[in-house]
C-alpha cells in the first residue's frame, strides 16, 4: 500500500528506537499497529457500503426496466385483444340512445297491447335491456 521496502522499515525502526528508547518502543509499535488495523477496517467498511449501494441502484434500475417492458407488453396484448376503432367511441352513445328509444316504444306498446302480446313485448324489453347493459359495459371498458 505505501510501497515501503525493508531498508526503509529498518531506518524507521532505528529512528524510533533512538527517539522513544527501548522501553516505550514496543508499546508505540503496538499502538501504531492498532491504529493501522482500525483504519483498514474503516476503509473496508466504507468500500462494502459503497458496493452495496451500487448493487442496490443497479438492481432498482433493472427492476424499473423490467417493469416498463412488462407494462409495454401488457398494453400491446390488451390492444390486440380488444381493439376499438375511434368511430366506436362515437357510435356507442348513439346506440345507447337508440336502445333507450326502443325501450320507451316497447313500454308504450306494452300498455296498448293485450295480455298475449304483453309477453312478446316484455321479451323485447328484456332484450333491449340486455343490449343496453352490454353497450354500457363496452363503453365503461374503453380507455380514455
Amino acid at each position: 500500500m505505501f510501497d515501503i521496502g525493508f531498508s526503509e522499515l529498518l531506518i524507521v525502526f532505528i529512528v524510533g528506537l533512538l527517539i522513544l528508547g527501548p522501553e516505550r518502543l514496543p508499546h508505540a509499535a503496538r499502538s501504531a499497529g492498532l491504529w493501522i488495523r482500525k483504519i483498514k477496517r474503516s476503509i473496508g467498511t466504507v468500500q462494502r457500503e459503497i458496493n452495496e449501494q451500487l448493487d442496490k441502484e443497479e438492481l432498482q434500475q433493472k427492476i424499473q426496466e423490467t417493469n416498463n417492458r412488462i407494462m409495454a407488453e401488457t398494453n400491446a396484448i390488451q390492444n390486440t385483444i380488444t381493439p376499438l376503432p375511434e368511430t366506436a367511441n362515437n357510435q356507442i352513445p348513439d346506440a345507447i340512445e337508440e336502445v333507450n328509444t326502443a325501450s320507451q316504444v316497447a313500454e308504450e306498446a306494452k300498455v296498448e297491447t293485450s295480455s298475449s302480446s304483453e309477453t312478446m313485448v316484455s321479451d323485447k324489453t328484456l332484450q333491449t335491456e340486455k343490449i343496453k347493459f352490454y353497450l354500457l359495459d363496452i363503453h365503461d371498458r374503453m380507455p380514455l
